[in-house]
């Protein structure tokens, strides 16, 4: 049922267990039951429908709703049980040599309120920690194994791109190009859905808008948002044509076996006006100074600052990352099963990279009523600064 080359090893979940047990530990909490579906892929290869209980010692238990058949060929997990109601957890743990825990870790960034209020009632001789910091630095730092599938998502991310030269052409429509590359993207094994952690953030292969309409700001936090196809969306394509000498922003995710790799590239049919193939050429100097600057132990928000003194010295502070007071105050993200992992290249953020962490960096500049130049690419940190993965020609490519 279950292709091998996509299943998590066993080994890998082993130590993401132990590692999640030594931060339990750290933290002086008893045990963590993890649900929110990226983190249960991560901690056990599944997301069927179910609670991962993972004890500070012992054998973690994977109880599963529906369903359990399936759970049993996915994950790594050596105990899988039928699950009916959370109202058994309690009796499950101690019929498997648990005790009830003092202090119960949960995901509280991403726990609905309901579901907080229920466990609160299970456990009620229990206090409710937060465990999300935690989940969230371990799964920061990626495992060779993971590098090894983020790396491969990128070089399908440099096929989609490549692809635009054979779909573009004048008087298509955003939304028209857009579907015959996001077809051309799940021809090649997109997964079709991109996670995204923060509450009521959505998105659907990426952004695919030309001109002016890309300039157009959205709720996204993202540099970019653009008209979209109706209010209910709100950003990516809409049904303008694509123009002659405008920018037009392909900025795709790809996403294959869970992981990500997210880049944007500029095309034009013709050429763009010089004030923005300026402005794209500074954006890839700005990337190449961060590209070797950007090397552990330095704290993410230093290289925002960075960032923000490089494009003000040449004159683009007012259109870098937005063109309104309302602009992002981050210039890229760290990604792996979601789009928005840790760390976050972003105004006053502390962590130091480290690595093995991966992270999407995206300078770009917004021209209201022009469009947007800039670039986007995956990279991996490595003692030396980043890795860049995401490899396609990065100038404008004019057609």
């Amino acid at each position: 049922m279950l292709n091998g080359e996509a299943k998590t090893p066993e080994a890998e979940i082993i130590k993401r267990i132990s590692t999640l047990q030594e931060h339990l530990e750290d933290n002086a909490v008893d045990g963590a039951l993890i649900i929110q579906k990226s983190d249960l892929f991560y901690f056990s290869g599944t997301v069927q429908d179910g609670h991962l209980y993972v004890p500070v010692q012992g054998k973690p238990l994977l109880m599963v709703y529906k369903h359990v058949n399936r759970a049993e060929s996915e994950s790594g997990i050596e105990i899988v049980l039928p699950l009916n109601s959370p109202e058994a957890i309690p009796g499950i743990l101690k019929d498997h040599g648990h005790t009830n825990p003092a202090v119960l870790g949960l995901e509280l960034d991403v726990l609905p309120a309901n579901l907080y209020l229920n466990y609160r009632r299970i456990f009620q001789n229990s206090v409710l920690q937060d465990i999300s910091p935690s989940v969230r630095l371990i799964r920061a730092v990626k495992s060779p194994y993971e590098i090894t599938l983020i790396r491969r998502s990128a070089q399908l991310a440099d096929q989609v791109s490549r692809s635009v030269t054979e779909f573009i052409c004048e008087g298509i429509t955003e939304i028209e190009l857009a579907g015959k590359v996001e077809a051309y993207a799940r021809k090649l094994g997109h997964q079709g859905i991109v996670r995204m952690r923060l509450w009521g953030s959505e998105l659907f292969y990426g952004h695919l808008m030309a001109g002016p309409s890309a300039a157009v700001p959205s709720y996204l936090s993202s540099p970019t948002g653009g008209i979209g196809i109706n209010p209910a969306v709100a950003q990516g394509a809409g049904s303008r044509p694509i123009r002659r000498n405008e920018p037009v922003l392909v900025d795709y995710v790809f996403a294959q076996n869970g992981y990500l790799a997210d880049h944007a590239r500029i095309f034009v049919l013709g050429k763009l006006p010089e004030h923005l193939e300026k402005g794209h050429r500074l954006m890839l100097k700005l990337q190449d100074k961060i590209k070797k600057a950007a090397k552990p132990p330095i704290k993410a928000g230093d290289i925002y600052d960075m960032a923000v003194d490089f494009v003000h010295r040449f004159g683009y502070g007012d259109y870098f990352m937005g063109a309104d007071p309302q602009r992002i105050r981050f210039i890229g993200h760290g990604l792996g099963l979601e789009l928005d992992e840790f760390p976050f290249l972003a105004k006053g953020q502390m962590l130091p990279l480290q690595p093995g962490m991966t992270l999407a960096l995206e300078p770009k500049l917004v021209f209201p009523g022009e469009g947007v130049v800039g670039i986007e690419n995956t990279h991996l940190v490595t003692e030396n600064g980043l890795e860049q993965l995401t490899c396609y020609e990065e100038d404008i490519i004019a057609l």
